[in-house]
C-alpha cells in the first residue's frame, strides 16, 4: 500500500504576522505582569535582609525608645499559632462541605444556595471578619478575656474556609465517576467509598488547596486588630493577647525611629518567606501526585 500523504495549505503572511504580533502582546502582558513581583522581592531583600542577624529571630520587642528595638520572636509564635488553630478550625470544615456539595448535594436547590454563599464569604473584606468577631466575641468578653489569640483565628479561619471549600470542591469533582461506581458495585455504603476511595485519591489536591488558604490567612491584618490585640511578650496561651507577623509590621512601619521601620522590612521578608515555603509545599504535593 503507498503511503496516503495529506498536503495542508500554506499559511498565509497575514496570519503569520497575527500569530507574532499576539504572542508579542502575550509575553509584554506576562513581563508587565511580573513588574510588581519583581519589585516587591528586590525592596524585601534589600530593606529586610539586613536585619536578620542577632537577636532578630530570637527575642522580643522590647519596646524601647533608645538603642536595640527587639525581634520578632513573639510576632512569629503568635503568627503560626493563631494559624495552626484557624487551619484545625478552617480545613475540616471545608473538606466537610465540599464532600456534601460533590457526593449528596451535587445540584439541588439547598447546595447551590450554599455555593452562592460561599462565593460571598470569598469576595467578603477581611476587615469585616475582624468587626463581626470583634462585636459577637470581644465585646462581649465571650471566653474571659476581650482580646485572646483564639478569637483571631476564629477570624482568620472565616477567611480560609471559603478558600478551602471551593478548592476542595473542584478537586473532588476530578476523581473519576467510576472509582465511586467500581467500590459501590462491591457493596460499600457511600460513607465508606467517601473515606477510602474519594478522600485518598483527592488527598494531594486537598492539601494544595489547603496550604493556599494557611498563606492567604497568614498575611491579614485588619481581623488580628480587632481580635487578638497588640502585645510584646510571646505566650503559647490563645486565651491572652498575641503578637502578630501582620500586626507587628502595621506597627513598626509607623514608627518614627529608623531601627523600627527597619525590623518592619525583616518582618514582611519574614512573612514573606514562611509564605513562599507553604507554597513550595503546595507545588511539591501536587507535582507529586500528578507523578503518582
Amino acid at each position: 500500500m503507498s503511503a496516503v500523504t495529506t498536503a495542508f495549505p500554506a499559511v498565509s503572511p497575514r496570519r503569520r504576522r497575527t500569530d507574532r504580533v499576539m504572542r508579542a502582546l502575550l509575553l509584554a502582558g506576562t513581563l508587565i505582569a511580573l513588574v510588581p513581583l519583581v519589585l516587591v522581592i528586590y525592596f524585601l531583600l534589600k530593606q529586610g535582609l539586613g536585619t536578620w542577624g542577632g537577636s532578630f529571630f530570637s527575642s522580643d520587642p522590647n519596646g524601647n525608645f533608645f538603642g536595640n528595638p527587639g525581634g520578632i520572636r513573639s510576632a512569629i509564635f503568635g503568627t503560626l499559632e493563631m494559624i495552626a488553630l484557624a487551619t484545625l478550625i478552617a480545613v475540616p470544615i471545608g473538606i466537610g462541605v465540599a464532600l456534601y456539595l460533590v457526593e449528596y448535594g451535587k445540584q439541588s436547590a439547598f447546595a447551590n444556595i450554599v455555593r452562592y454563599f460561599i462565593d460571598v464569604m470569598t469576595g467578603v473584606p477581611s476587615i469585616v471578619f475582624g468587626l463581626f468577631i470583634y462585636i459577637s466575641l470581644v465585646i462581649n468578653h465571650v471566653g474571659g478575656a476581650s482580646f485572646a489569640g483564639w478569637k483571631g483565628s476564629v477570624a482568620v479561619s472565616l477567611l480560609m474556609l471559603p478558600v478551602v471549600t471551593r478548592s476542595a470542591e473542584v478537586v473532588l469533582l476530578l476523581v473519576p465517576d467510576n472509582l465511586r461506581e467500581a467500590a459501590l458495585a462491591l457493596g460499600a455504603p457511600r460513607w465508606r467509598v467517601v473515606w477510602r476511595v474519594v478522600l485518598p485519591t483527592a488527598l494531594p489536591g486537598l492539601v494544595t488547596g489547603s496550604l493556599l488558604a494557611v498563606a492567604r490567612g497568614m498575611g491579614e491584618t485588619a481581623p488580628l486588630l480587632f481580635t487578638a490585640g497588640v502585645t510584646f511578650l510571646a505566650s503559647s496561651n490563645l486565651d491572652q493577647q498575641m503578637n502578630s507577623l501582620p500586626v507587628q509590621i502595621f506597627n513598626d512601619i509607623t514608627s518614627p525611629r529608623q531601627a523600627v521601620i527597619d525590623r518592619a522590612w525583616g518582618a514582611a521578608l519574614a512573612l514573606v518567606a514562611i509564605i513562599l515555603v507553604l507554597n513550595l509545599i503546595a507545588r511539591f504535593v501536587s507535582r507529586r501526585s500528578r507523578m503518582a
